[in-house]
C-alpha cells in the first residue's frame, strides 16, 4: 500500500539531493606551476572552478584564448577542493565560481549575496554508487561498509537509494571519507561500496568486478550546476559578466568544431585518459542556450530553477539547516543569456 508519508519523505530527500547537495570534486591535484605563476591583468574577472565534467570547458576557454576573443581578461582559478571554491566566493575573494544550485541557496541563507547567471549542466549519470562483486541490489547493501564524503551530493544520492529500497543509513556501516580517499578505500577492498562523482568514478571502477548500482541518471534533471557571481561584481561590471557568458557559449561551439582537441584538454584537466574521459560524456548534459532560457523561466517542476530554489528554501527551514527562509527573489538573472540569444538571432 502506498503511503503519503513515505512519498513526503522521499520527496524531501530527493529535493535535498536535487538542489541542496554539494557536487564537489575535491583534492584532484593537477594544477601546474606554470598555471600558478601565470600573470593576469589587475582588472581580470577571477573565476573559480573545480573537477566536474560540466566545468572543465573553462579550461578550453583559457587554453584556446576564447576569453581574449571576447575581450574579457579572466584569472581562471583552479581549486583542488570544491568546498574551498564556495567559501572563497562567499568571502568575496573571487568574483565568480562554478557551483551547484543547492550550494548557492545555502550560501545566501548564510548571508552571501550571489546571483546565478548561467546553467552549465545537469548531472545525468556522473554521480554513482559503485559496489563490489556480489552486491546486486540496494537491499544487498544491508550491513555492508559504504563510503562517501559526508554532506556531498553523492552522500545524499546514497541516502535516496537506500530510502527507495526501504532502508536507512542505520542499515549500513557508513564510512565518512573525503571523496578521493573513499574511492581509494573501495579499490583497496576496505569498504564494500562507495558513492563518488566523476572523475573519481573511473578510479573506483578499477576494482575487479566492481559495477555501478545506481546513479544520477536514475533521477533526471536532479542536479544542476551554474556560473555564479557576487551581486557586487554584476552591479559594477555587467559588461564583463556578459563577456564571460558569451565566452562560455563560444567554448561550446569550439568543442563541437574541434572535438578531439577538446577531449585532450578536458581529459588532461581531469587527470584521466581521453578514452576514460569520453565515458563521462553521457553522464553530464551540457545546457544549450535554448535549455538555459527555458530553465530560467517560472515553472511547476524541478526543471524550473525558480521552482527548485523555492522548494529548497522551504526544505532548509524545515530541517533546521537555515533559521530563516533565504530570499531567492533576486537569485536568478537571465539578462545575460537573453542578450547572448538575441545577438545570435
Amino acid at each position: 500500500m502506498r503511503s503519503p508519508l513515505c512519498y513526503c519523505a522521499i520527496f524531501f530527500i530527493t529535493l535535498f539531493f536535487a538542489v541542496g547537495c554539494v557536487n564537489p570534486a575535491i583534492y584532484i591535484k593537477t594544477t601546474t606551476e606554470s598555471e600558478a605563476a601565470s600573470s593576469v591583468s589587475a582588472d581580470a574577472v577571477s573565476l573559480g572552478f573545480s573537477a566536474w565534467p560540466g566545468w572543465f570547458p573553462w579550461q578550453i576557454a583559457k587554453e584556446q584564448k576564447i576569453f581574449e576573443a571576447n575581450n574579457v581578461p579572466v584569472d581562471l582559478k583552479w581549486f583542488d577542493g570544491y568546498l574551498e571554491s564556495i567559501s572563497t566566493l562567499t568571502a568575496g575573494q573571487i568574483n565568480a565560481n562554478s557551483q551547484t544550485l543547492g550550494d548557492t541557496v545555502n550560501s545566501i541563507s548564510g548571508g552571501a549575496d550571489q546571483v546565478i547567471v548561467l546553467v552549465n549542466d545537469n548531472s545525468t549519470g556522473n554521480d554513482k554508487v559503485i559496489v563490489a562483486e556480489g552486491i546486486n541490489s540496494v537491499a544487498d547493501l544491508k550491513g555492508k561498509k559504504v563510503a562517501a564524503e559526508e554532506g556531498t551530493v553523492d552522500h545524499f544520492l546514497l541516502l535516496l537509494g537506500l530510502r527507495k529500497a526501504g532502508l536507512s543509513v542505520q542499515d549500513i556501516q557508513f564510512v565518512p571519507l573525503e571523496t578521493g580517499k573513499a574511492a581509494a578505500a573501495f579499490v583497496g577492498g576496505q569498504v564494500d561500496a562507495v558513492a563518488v562523482f566523476a572523475p573519481f568514478t573511473t578510479q573506483a571502477l578499477k576494482r575487479s568486478n566492481s559495477k555501478e548500482l545506481f546513479s544520477s541518471k536514475d533521477f533526471p534533471g536532479a542536479i544542476s550546476d551554474h556560473l555564479v557571481f557576487t551581486r557586487k561584481f554584476i552591479g559594477e561590471h555587467p559588461d564583463r559578466v556578459q563577456a564571460l557568458v558569451n565566452s562560455w557559449f563560444a567554448t561550446l561551439e569550439y568543442m563541437k568544431a574541434n572535438k578531439e582537441k577538446s577531449y585532450e584538454i578536458l581529459a588532461n584537466r581531469a587527470g584521466v585518459s581521453v578514452e576514460e574521459y569520453k565515458e563521462y560524456e553521457n553522464g553530464t548534459k551540457i545546457f544549450t542556450i535554448e535549455e538555459n532560457l527555458k530553465a530560467f523561466q517560472p515553472g511547476n517542476d524541478m526543471t524550473s530553477l525558480q521552482f527548485a530554489a523555492t522548494e529548497m528554501t522551504k526544505f532548509l527551514v524545515d530541517v533546521n539547516l537555515a533559521k530563516t527562509q533565504p530570499d531567492i527573489r533576486t537569485l536568478f538573472d537571465d539578462r545575460f543569456i537573453k542578450a547572448y540569444a538575441e545577438g545570435k538571432s
